[in-house]
């Protein structure tokens, strides 16, 4: 439960049809071993106590009496469990029969729910036996329990935990227009789960697993389906026991054609942020008949969900290229709409030899063919200095001229050392006075070439760098449109190897290779014997680290404690937890310290969920304090 993540799983029981004392033994016995493995929400499917395709045996008292008797046996079987199970049973209330599910937790029953939506096409007859939910909650006598709640839309709040609130829906809800899981997002459930008994035909998983995804998606929840199992297959269906877990639009976990039990995690905490964010979910009206209460031991969640260690990026290649192709669009249809608004002659790009601006003039040469204009329209300008190696110089002017590109040349070392005698500073003193006028120059040069050649000067500056504050204000911060102003470096490094390996810039292969290979640096320092001398990640730590921050402290709003417990889950392996928890410092002071930059950004395209813009995406003041913050990473040690 620490850190929002609750443990939930579901499952599908050994069954046999209208055995009731061997279902009720199985359903204790997967609950027991869900406990084990610190489950605190287990959702089983429908109707599992007795069976789903039982048929016309519903009708016979017989069985009912003894599903009931089964329920009673799960109940004193499980006393000691904490674990909050929903059990599937058809149920007698005042002469009708319900499909319902039973809310259980430590021997008592916390509420039952009925099906709302019955199907009854195909190979479903629900109706023939069943009832839909009635409209209002009621209470029951069951199993020796008085006044149970009995209805649909009920909702289950951990008074120990706000943010997990449970509702339950039985397989036919899902599939309705009108779920009944709607209302009880609207009411604050966090989690759904759903018990139910989907036969399996041909695609049919797909789109179950299409609706469950969705459904959390618009729910902003987390979504437990659990469905019947090979004991249902009978007759002339066959059941497949296709669990699925799912949060946000995400699939967390799946099985099919499998026993046990199925565990993953769900985020409630971040749930419940989105939800603040998007105040997308109305609060619908509220009956507090509708709310049961329970109460869970707090602990710490074992993680078993997979947490990926470079978030902005799509691990398998078909999807990371898809993510690739879609930001490179995204991006040059931004440049080529401001360069068609502002009718600019030309764009002019500062080319380095780096990462960041070889993307930028990339970018801009993808505008260009959109615009049907020749590259010769981009004005690439090198500008080498103190620091400047051959390599990235080269490769500088080998990018330039086999993209076709008007490259220009502007030796800037006389003009530097001119404004430090104009402003009285020592050359040999390499502080950030040294380094920032070469970046200050660069930026003045690209402007008055703009400026005389009727043109735009496209930014470099990455999502990371502008996270970092780890750019010269009004140097390399300023430009006239910033395209790679909301892609973080962790992503640049692939869109550059995404475009070496494209068919159509087979010819840029080699340079863009050697790109690829260069260390990060912003080389404002003098070479040692031809080779860069400052290194980027060495200065203000890795930028893998830096971005698993960004990403979950902007997109989450996750504090330091939680951010420093998935780093060391999903990059524990290659980094310390000394080196984590150092970096981790370090990106908040900095990012708190920096706001001043990113509140004076130049437009730029934003191409993901992540973006630092102060007009559409991050509003901060720019002396907010870091010491909330610091002082929880600080404990952390």
């Amino acid at each position: 439960m620490k850190d929002g993540f609750i443990s939930v799983a579901c499952g599908a029981p050994k069954l046999r049809l209208a055995d009731c004392v061997f279902n009720a033994e199985q359903t204790f016995q997967m609950m027991r071993s869900a406990e084990q493995a610190g489950v605190k929400v287990l959702v089983l499917p429908e109707l599992g106590l007795t069976g789903y395709t039982c048929g016309d045996l519903f009708y016979q008292e017989t069985l009912l009496r003894g599903a009931e008797e089964a329920l009673a046996t799960v109940l004193a079987a499980t006393r000691n469990l904490e674990v909050v199970t929903a059990v599937g049973m058809p149920l007698q209330v005042h002469h009708k029969l319900y499909n319902c599910a039973v809310i259980i937790q430590r021997g008592c029953i916390l509420g039952v729910v009925p099906k709302t939506h019955l199907p009854n096409y195909g190979e479903f007859y629900e109706k023939r036996w069943f009832a839909p939910a009635p409209k209002e909650v009621d209470r029951i006598d069951l199993c020796g329990q008085l006044t149970v709640p009995f209805g649909a839309g009920q909702i289950f709040s951990c008074e120990n935990n706000p943010e997990l609130t449970l509702g339950f829906e039985i397989c036919e809800d899902l599939w309705s227009p009108d779920s009944p899981s709607v209302k009880m997002a609207r009411n604050g459930a966090t989690v759904i789960g759903n018990l139910s008994a989907s036969n399996e035909v041909i695609g049919k998983d797909s789109y179950r697993r299409q609706l469950v995804s969705m459904q959390s998606a618009k729910l902003l929840c987390g979504y437990v389906y659990a469905s019947a199992g090979a004991g249902e297959s009978t007759s002339d269906l066959v059941f497949g026991s296709h669990q699925l877990i799912a949060e946000n639009g995400t699939m967390l976990a799946e099985k099919r054609f499998e026993g046990g039990l199925l565990i993953s995690e769900i985020d409630v905490q971040r749930l419940s942020y989105e939800r603040r964010r998007t105040q997308a979910l109305p609060e619908a009206e509220f009956d507090r008949r509708d709310h049961s209460v329970f109460s869970l031991t707090e602990s710490k969640t074992k993680l078993t969900r997979y947490v990926s260690p470079m978030p902005f990026v799509p691990e398998g290649r078909e999807d990371r290229d898809a993510r690739c192709r879609e930001i490179l669009l995204i991006a040059s249809l931004g440049l080529k709409q401001r360069l068609e608004h502002t009718r600019a002659k030309c764009a002019v790009v500062g080319l380095s030899g780096g990462l960041d601006s070889t993307l930028a003039v990339l970018i801009t040469g993808l505008a260009m063919k959109l615009l049907g204009r020749p590259m010769t329209d981009i004005i690439a300008v090198t500008m080498p200095c103190f620091g400047t190696t051959d390599r990235t110089k080269n490769n500088a002017c080998i990018l330039a001229e086999r993209m076709g590109t008007h490259l220009r040349t502007v030796d800037i070392s006389r003009s530097v050392r001119s404004h430090f005698r104009d402003i009285g500073h020592d050359p040999e003193d390499h502080s950030v006075t040294y380094e920032n006028a070469q970046a200050r120059e660069r930026t003045q040069v690209l402007m008055d070439i703009a400026n005389a050649n009727g043109g735009l000067v496209i930014g470099t500056g990455d999502l990371s760098e502008l996270a970092l504050g780890w750019c010269t204000y009004n140097g390399d911060h300023m430009s006239m449109y910033g395209v790679n102003a909301s892609i973080p470096k962790t992503l640049v490094r692939h869109l550059v190897g995404y475009l070496s390996q494209d068919g159509e810039e087979q010819e840029l292969h080699d340079v863009l290779e050697d790109i690829l290979d260069t260390p990060v640096s912003p080389e404002l320092l003098p070479a040692v014997q031809g080779e860069i001398s400052q290194r980027t990640e060495d200065l203000v730590g890795p930028y893998e680290l830096h971005d698993f921050f960004l990403y979950y402290v902007i997109r989450w709003g996750f504090g330091p404690e939680k951010v420093y417990r998935l780093a060391r889950y999903a990059l524990g392996g290659k980094y310390s937890r000394d080196v984590i928890l150092k970096w981790l410092k370090s990106f908040y002071r900095r990012f708190f310290s920096q706001q001043f930059k990113r509140n004076c950004l130049p437009d730029g395209p934003k191409i993901g969920t992540v973006a630092l813009s102060p007009r559409g995406d991050w509003r901060m003041p720019s002396d907010a304090q870091a010491e909330l913050w610091l002082a929880e990473a600080e404990a952390l040690e």
